[in-house]
């Protein structure tokens, strides 16, 4: 396997037309989840993704092996629990933006624990984010084991900060998410979440609190992107775009410059294949946009 990715995924729900909740007659059913997301956009543009969650034994836990089985995701290792629930959430559209409420706690993936992908073939590339830790103590053990006891070795262990704050206060989530991201081979994270968390200003500060990650790359929104790998720093400016719902952009990044590392390319020329991608995705409602045409992508990745 090319990228194995495990964490939570969930039906999300949004209302059909412009509006609220509050006033929506219909309401539109999709799946989502940081590390399926990131499965998907892999599987679509060619890369062998698998997805190891745990679902429910309910429609909604069949509905995302569906969803993520028809976009070429091997879910095969997928777990089920039929004595919890699949997490699910909905979307609340307002002029101030777009708020979410989850109903995930007690979910079946919060009950994920070491040992859970026991048997399992290394892959090239685990990824990994920082909602699963705080998803429950067990799921936070997991993710040490396979983060700082690198029980899938020689996997390469990616992990996207993807700070939650309807999961785990600051105070609790900062000191961790720092410590697992400097554990990684290469580490996603916000500008505007490390500020959050570490209470940083710039990229260079971000490095600074996270010495330890292989390659750190630091995602500045419509600005642009910065990836440290060693003593070097790459810039890479955002391609401008027009905004239609900000959700899943970070992951539709994250799996065009892992798509970029699978197939030898620079941090420069993988970077630019992760703006392409999150352009995509900025200019959907939902999570899952269409990959960019093969040969965009093979000239993308070959513009060292």
């Amino acid at each position: 396997m090319d990228v194995l990715c495990l964490g939570e995924s969930m039906c999300v729900f949004a209302p059909s037309t412009a509006g609220p909740l509050r006033t929506a007659g219909e309401l539109h059913a999709g799946v989502a989840g940081a590390e399926s997301n990131v499965a998907v956009a892999l599987a679509r543009l060619g890369a062998r993704a698998a997805w190891h969650g745990k679902v429910g034994a309910d429609p909604f836990g069949l509905r995302i092996r569906d969803v993520l089985e028809a976009a070429g995701v091997d879910c095969s290792g997928a777990a089920t629990d039929p004595a919890r629930p699949t997490g699910v959430y909905f979307k609340n559209p307002g002029p101030e933006g777009t708020v979410v409420h989850y109903y995930r706690r007690g979910s079946a993936a919060s009950t994920m624990a070491p040992g859970h992908l026991a048997g399992v073939a290394a892959p090239k590339i685990l990824h990994l984010s920082g909602i699963t830790p705080a998803l429950s103590d067990s799921c936070a053990a997991l993710i040490e084991e396979l983060m700082v006891a690198r029980a899938l070795a020689p996997a390469v262990v990616s992990f996207d900060v993807n700070y939650r704050p309807a999961l785990w206060p600051v105070e609790e989530a900062g000191p961790v998410l720092a410590r697992l991201a400097g554990a990684a081979d290469i580490a996603f994270v916000g500008l505007d979440e490390a500020q959050t968390l570490w209470g940083v200003k710039t990229a260079e500060d971000v490095r600074e609190r996270v010495p330890g990650a292989g390659v750190l790359v630091v995602k500045d929104g419509g600005n642009g992107v910065t990836a440290f790998e060693g003593d070097a720093a790459h810039y890479s400016p955002a391609e401008p775009v027009d905004v239609v719902e900000p959700v899943g952009a970070g992951d539709a990044f994250a799996a065009g410059f892992l798509f970029g590392r699978l197939r030898g390319a620079s941090a420069a020329a993988s970077m630019r294949l992760g703006h392409r991608l999150a352009a995509g995705a900025l200019q959907i409602v939902g999570d899952l946009a269409p990959p960019p045409a093969p040969e965009t992508v093979r000239a993308i990745l070959e513009d060292q």
